[in-house]
């Protein structure tokens, strides 16, 4: 075979080789995003209002890169760092109940999933005011006054050196506060203070930052204007 020849035919046989994976990959369908978190133990849950419905004491862009980025992201990394191991088959709170046994990313990302399902439904629109029935006099009862609880909580808040939460836990039918740094939280087995959260303030810079800056006691005050009651009471009645 001549040689132009020869380069001639193995151009044509190179590009239909290129027109045959074109349409192999063609007819291959993406994988959407529900497709690949219905295989994954941990989903994003979406947020039970619009971004933009807690201004203006919670901005609309804070909150778009709160759930969609940051949350997003513990989702992803929390089901990578149980992969293939017997834990991907646990509920959240199974993990964190054995995290001290488990990786850091475990700890970091189970913290971070778990916390902010919680804070989610911990805000609505048009929230705030104070709570009513058993838990507003439990509230009175272990505090002395729903003030004097706010001033409480905001200051675990505001104490809470670097990024953190600040909690309200029930301990044998008893209310009490504290905060943990990090993505910890008090259902870990490695807590300070354990107990069931029924409330707690995101005190990471990145739930305010955009709109406050570093004036996190403002921010703190703001929160209170969204405060689900409603679904904080329902964790204290255990239902």
């Amino acid at each position: 075979m001549k040689r132009r020849t020869f380069i001639s035919t193995a151009a044509l046989s190179g590009a239909y080789s290129l027109l045959q994976n074109d349409r192999l990959l063609s007819s291959i369908k993406p994988i959407t995003q529900s497709q690949e978190q219905s295989t994954m133990p941990f989903t994003l849950p979406n947020l039970p209002y619009p971004t933009d419905a807690l201004e203006p004491s919670i901005d609309k862009m804070t909150m778009e890169i709160h759930h969609g980025k940051h949350h997003a992201a513990y989702v992803t990394n929390l089901n990578k760092a149980i992969e293939g191991t017997e834990w991907d088959k646990k509920s959240i709170e199974q993990i964190l109940a054995g995290v001290s046994k488990l990786p850091v990313a475990v700890r970091n990302n189970g913290g971070g999933h778990y916390n902010h399902s919680l804070f989610w439904n911990w805000m609505k629109p048009k929230g705030g005011g104070s709570p009513t029935g058993d838990l507003a006099s439990a509230i009175t009862r272990d505090f002395g006054s729903f003030e004097k609880f706010k001033e409480q909580l905001s200051g675990a808040g505001m104490n809470r050196f670097g990024s953190g939460w600040a909690w309200l836990i029930k301990q044998d039918g008893k209310l009490a506060i504290t905060s943990t740094p990090n993505q910890d939280n008090p259902m870990m087995d490695l807590a300070d203070v354990k107990g069931v959260p029924i409330l707690g303030i995101d005190v990471w810079e990145h739930a305010y930052y955009l709109k406050y800056q570093n004036r996190r006691a403002e921010y703190l005050a703001a929160f209170w204007n969204v405060v689900n009651w409603d679904e904080v009471a329902k964790r204290f009645s255990g239902k």
